[in-house]
């Protein structure tokens, strides 16, 4: 029953786009934009404003309603239902889709990217790459923006990687589900949306993830200790329906893409203002922020050049080149 009506909901939003877009005497088009993630995460007040933007560099005609919480689709269904034509733009963790395409997988290579300065790098010798196959799958990339760099929380001292074993491990992605297998963890499948009920009741006992999602977690009222690798910085990506988008007129394309590149520009900066913030507010709920020992830095890393190599033989030629414009940058 509730999947009717979450399907009847979402074809009513749809309908409702249509009508918008046909039926004003000075053809408003409407969008929907779905994300996984809350609506006092960065990420969403970013495209909050992105889509504020969009609504005033087009003079009204392009109105995009942003639905966060995964309230719409669920992580993983977010980028399938742009697609589809579901929903006309989306939001997502562009690692999610690595077994699509190894080069969405870039970005969470531990240890590869560690500082937002590298990740920009990355993320230019990549962004090539990530245009043209989004294009393949009829869409257009609008922007991309970096989380905080990723560490590990626990509920008990870890000094090395073999402390990890048999932890309950929370994994969201091809990356962090060969971490799991590497260390010995049990690897749970569980996004952002799911990941406090998964905290409370114990399902995830461990995790790798950004101190933004610890916050959004309260991950204080389960687990104890952060421990700061720094092991790679992830991007969320805005994209829209290719279609949808070269349906626009010519200067409503160019708000939706001045509007997109204010928004990544902006993000970037929040990314390192708010990853100040996250830290001070988890040390301030409690939270044991440490420093990792030389032990699990090097046990960390190990894992890291196995997922370096692993990550090279899956993208091949391709995946040598991104690596080696980074390298020259």
């Amino acid at each position: 029953m509730h999947k009717t009506i979450s399907r009847l909901t979402r074809m009513g939003i749809a309908a409702a786009a249509i009508l918008a877009a046909s039926g004003t005497a000075w053809a408003q088009t409407a969008w929907v934009l779905p994300s996984a993630y809350p609506p006092a995460n960065y990420h969403v007040e970013n495209l909050m404003q992105f889509a504020k933007d969009v609504d005033t560099a087009s003079g009204g005609k392009l109105k995009i309603t942003v639905h966060p919480n995964a309230a719409l689709f669920k992580a993983p269904d977010i980028k399938r239902a742009v697609q589809t034509g579901q929903a006309q733009a989306g939001e997502v963790l562009i690692s999610l889709h690595e077994n699509e395409n190894p080069v969405f997988g870039i970005d969470v290579v531990p240890f590869l990217a560690t500082s937002f300065e590298q990740s920009k790098k990355l993320y230019e010798a990549s962004k090539p790459a990530i245009e043209k196959a989004l294009d393949e799958q009829g869409l257009k990339l609008l922007y991309a923006t970096p989380w905080p760099p990723q560490g590990v929380f626990t509920k008990k001292d870890v000094n090395s990687v073999a402390d990890l074993k048999g932890l309950k491990w929370r994994a969201y992605n091809v990356g962090t589900s060969r971490i799991a297998e590497l260390v010995g963890a049990q690897p749970v499948t569980v996004q952002a949306a799911e990941l406090p009920q998964a905290l409370a009741t114990g399902v995830v006992e461990s995790l790798m993830t950004s101190s933004a999602t610890g916050v959004d977690s309260k991950i204080w009222e389960s687990l104890t200790h952060y421990y700061d690798t720094q092991a790679w910085i992830p991007k969320n990506i805005t994209f829209v329906n290719k279609a949808a988008f070269e349906a626009l007129d010519p200067e409503i394309q160019k708000a939706v893409t001045d509007s997109a590149a204010a928004a990544e520009a902006r993000g970037w900066e929040l990314g390192v203002e708010k990853t100040k913030a996250y830290m001070e507010t988890l040390q301030k709920n409690g939270m044991q922020v440490v420093e990792p020992s030389e032990e699990l830095k090097k046990g960390l890393a190990d894992v890291g050049a196995k997922l370096t190599e692993d990550w090279l033989k899956k993208a091949g030629a391709d995946g040598a080149a991104i690596l080696d414009a980074y390298k020259k940058m």
